[in-house]
């Protein structure tokens, strides 16, 4: 069976999008080359240049790790054209111009290989229409391609075809997009601004009107539209400053030029909204020109006030009864809200009303099923539910009688009815238009099943929609014990899968003990072990609450005691009769480190954030990660031709006392907390799937855990050279005295103590160095002032 492989791929368009589409094509290493116009001045690919050198101080990083920014190809149209011949995948990224894009077309197309996929990036032109000024042997392989920004974070990627594409190419497209570039797609018609963009900025829009209507303040509105109700933290006006207000009036330019009153009955609530024409006006742009419907002045934090034409001071909350409504379950919330007397509280009722309104009329028009619409909204905009999931999980019958109640009384932002399948048929017999057999397509009146393409079954757990009945990954499989925090279970009766569902999947005693557990029943009954967990996190390590009362209790023995416990846990996992493969998302800080570390393998989410961080709280790491650090330079120092260990020391030693973490798996894996034998996995819900064959290959390898061995350290004198150098960070004021005594003691285990340069010794020597200062910490005061301050605040001290 031939299948479509991309070796490399062309990004026509180096602009702030076009670049880090590309620099994200170079985190998930698929060669990539870069083009623009060739500069007037210098070097023809001088524009190119600066982009890629921008992409370097962009925050947040578009590059995993900044030293990739040269594996970027740089091209220009006027010499290089002929590279495209060698790109299987050319995404055009430049202006949201129709006529640029066209001309571009007609110069590029000469040039595409035959067998290529070429798709365009935008917000919203007709793909149909673009298509138009292809050649007719291109047509077939070209379709729309919308990224969200920032490509690397966002998980959302829209593909649309046109009447010629070719059905295997947006299968063939999805698959590279969902597992190589590790995004979910959803597929959209081609109508104005897709999906997400449609229903967010006519969302958007109408949080606007509701806005001046209810008299409300864009401080308040953002404490009322985020985390409270499910939405993006930044909530409305932080969301449109972060995503740029020139971009925003571009979308909804697309909405004003494309539509009208016929085609979307929403059309005059599209008009752009006094306060954004007047920061436009300014050049008030957002987070880009610093200020926006919010602006930073020193200290304090302003928003724009439009009767008064300036900024004025920010920061007010919106009524705690409304953040107690917004905990309540969702019927009896949206009941609450629709019956509140309150601003604040007619204001949420409405603009989820306006949401409901606005999905029902167009669903039929944008999207083949309610579920694309609730994903796009969900991976697009940040929202916990899509309104559909929402409407549904309120009561499907009632919410609708409300809306269409509203609509009646002309409270809601158009006249047009609910579509009648709402209320009759199918979905008002299911109670919602999310069943277990699919969710509603409104153009072809039945429930669609989700799209199956080969790709998918590399997704166990894949995100659902509510009402769908999927398969939970909390209760899955065949549970085998479920104690201490733990979850052992199998899916398979072959490897042995450990989830922690602790706090923040904290490593307490109990964990611990779980952990050890596992290992034991692996090596008993199983080919393997995996350590993985369904929510975005791996562990926050050591559970210092849990800690704390056995110190009060029974003093500082009983901490060595749980420590020594918790390290011979780690050794457990590291000598291991059968492989023990950690799975590793999101924060793997500390202990969860460590536990990582430990593991025969690791196999990485690309947005996994490592690092030991016990310095913040004033303590050292004590589960093995120092031990880890002065193991993994001696094995590093061994193979090169050198004969010190302290250059190969110092790297480990940095991280370790700075707290670095990796801010990806490629950096995290320059600090040496994955290794060059781990995977890393670009797609989330890929993460289980690829450590469990990792796992499986292992064993059916014949894996041995590795032998013990003793191994050099750089002894006093490697100890004397680091501490030599702190000393004069601490008499130069970069670092506390108290910060200067940890660094000390890192520096102390990590050369091995008291011992001559290239003394041998065991992990199990290191281990009680790892221990004793960890002790002499925690009955420190200043260390206890940051213990307790990380505890109340979540903020760490610095003392």
């Amino acid at each position: 069976m031939s299948r479509f492989q991309v070796k490399k791929v062309a990004v026509l368009g180096a602009g702030v999008m076009g670049a880090q589409i590309a620099a994200h094509l170079v985190n998930v290493r698929v060669p990539v080359v870069l083009f623009d116009l060739p500069a007037k001045e210098g070097s023809k690919n001088g524009i190119v240049t600066r982009a890629i050198d921008n992409l370097k101080k962009l925050k947040p990083a578009p590059l995993g790790d900044v030293a990739d920014a040269g594996l970027i190809e740089q091209a220009n149209y006027e010499d290089d054209l002929a590279k495209l011949g060698e790109c299987d995948l050319v995404i055009e990224a430049i202006a949201e111009r129709m006529d640029w894009k066209l001309d571009l077309y007609k110069k590029i197309a000469p040039h595409v290989a035959k067998h290529a996929i070429l798709a365009s990036n935008t917000s919203g032109l007709s793909i149909t229409k673009l298509s138009e000024a292809l050649p007719e042997a291109l047509k077939p392989s070209f379709c729309g391609i919308h990224f969200f920004n920032p490509p690397r974070y966002m998980f959302l990627v829209e593909l649309i075809n046109t009447p010629t594409t070719k059905p295997e190419v947006l299968d063939q497209l999805e698959a590279f997009v969902t597992s190589t570039l590790g995004k979910g797609v959803v597929r959209a018609y081609d109508t104005p601004n897709f999906i997400a963009n449609r229903v967010g900025i006519a969302g958007m829009l109408a949080t606007l009107k509701e806005v001046e209507k209810f008299g409300l303040t864009p401080d308040v509105v953002d404490d009322l539209t985020g985390k409270k109700l499910g939405r993006a933290s930044s909530g409305t006006f932080r969301t449109a400053d972060v995503v740029g207000l020139d971009t925003m009036a571009h979308v909804v330019k697309t909405l004003q030029d494309n539509l009208d009153e016929k085609s979307d009955p929403f059309y005059p609530n599209f008009a752009t909204p006094p306060v954004l024409a007047k920061l436009l006006e300014l050049g008030n742009l957002g987070q880009k020109t610093k200020a926006g419907f919010f602006k930073k002045a020193g200290r304090d934090f302003l928003r724009f006030d439009l009767a008064k034409g300036e900024y004025v001071p920010s920061g007010d909350k919106a009524d705690e009864v409304y953040g107690r409504m917004l905990k309540k379950p969702a019927a009896e919330r949206l009941k609450l809200l629709r019956e509140s007397e309150g601003a604040q509280g007619q204001f949420l009722w409405a603009i989820l009303r306006d949401s409901f309104h606005y999905a029902a009329v167009h669903l039929a028009t944008i999207a083949e099923s309610a579920r694309d619409i609730d994903f796009a909204m969900r991976w697009g905009f940040g929202m916990k539910q899509g309104p559909f999931e929402l409407w549904q999980e309120a009561g499907w019958t009632q919410v609708a009688k409300w809306i269409q109640e509203d609509i009646d009384a002309g409270k809601a932002l158009a006249n047009v009815p609910l579509p009648q399948w709402v209320f009759e048929g199918p979905v008002a017999e299911a109670g919602g238009v999310h069943t277990p057999e699919g969710s509603w397509s409104a153009s072809k009146s039945t429930f669609i099943a989700p799209r199956r393409l080969p790709v998918h079954e590399r997704q166990l757990f894949p995100e659902s929609v509510l009402g769908a009945n999927a398969p939970d990954a909390n209760k899955a499989g065949t549970t085998i014990q479920d104690e201490g925090d733990v979850r052992l279970w199998t899916l398979d009766g072959e490897v042995l899968i450990a989830s922690i569902h602790s706090k923040m999947h904290a490593i307490s005693p109990d964990v611990a003990e779980a952990l050890a557990a596992g290992v034991e029943l692996a090596e008993k009954d199983y080919k393997a072990m995996v350590i993985w967990s369904p929510d975005e996190m791996f562990s926050v390590g050591a559970d210092l609450q849990a800690m704390l009362p056995a110190f009060v209790v029974a003093g500082i023995g009983a901490v060595e005691a749980a420590e020594e416990e918790l390290q011979n846990v780690m050794l457990k996992i590291r000598y291991a009769s059968v492989p023990v493969v950690s799975a590793v998302r999101g924060m793997a800080l500390g202990g969860g480190c460590e536990l990582a570390v430990h593991s025969a393998k690791r196999v990485a989410a690309m947005e996994s954030y490592i690092g030991l961080v016990e310095v913040g709280v004033g303590l050292i790491p004590g589960a093995g990660g120092l031990t880890y650090i002065a193991r993994r330079a001696a094995e590093n120092a061994a193979a090169s031709t050198g004969t010190d260990l302290l250059p190969f020391l110092t790297e480990g030693f940095t991280a370790a006392a700075m707290a670095k973490v990796g801010t990806s798996a490629l950096e995290s894996k320059k600090l040496g907390y994955l290794l060059d034998s781990d995977v890393i996995v670009p797609n989330k819900d890929e993460l289980l799937y690829v450590a469990l064959q990792q796992a499986k290959a292992m064993a059916d390898a014949g894996w041995r855990p590795p032998l013990r061995r003793q191994f050099k350290v750089a002894g006093r004198s490697g100890a004397a050279t680091i501490k030599g150098q702190l000393v004069n960070m601490r008499d130069g004021g970069f670092i506390s005295a108290h910060d200067f005594h940890i660094a000390s003691l890192i520096a102390g285990v990590v050369t091995g103590g008291d011992v001559d340069a290239g003394s041998l010794v065991t992990e199990e020597y290191l281990m009680t160095l790892e221990r004793k200062a960890f002790c002499s910490l925690i009955v420190h005061p200043k260390t206890q002032e940051r213990i307790m301050g990380m505890l109340s605040t979540g903020k760490p001290v610095r003392n």
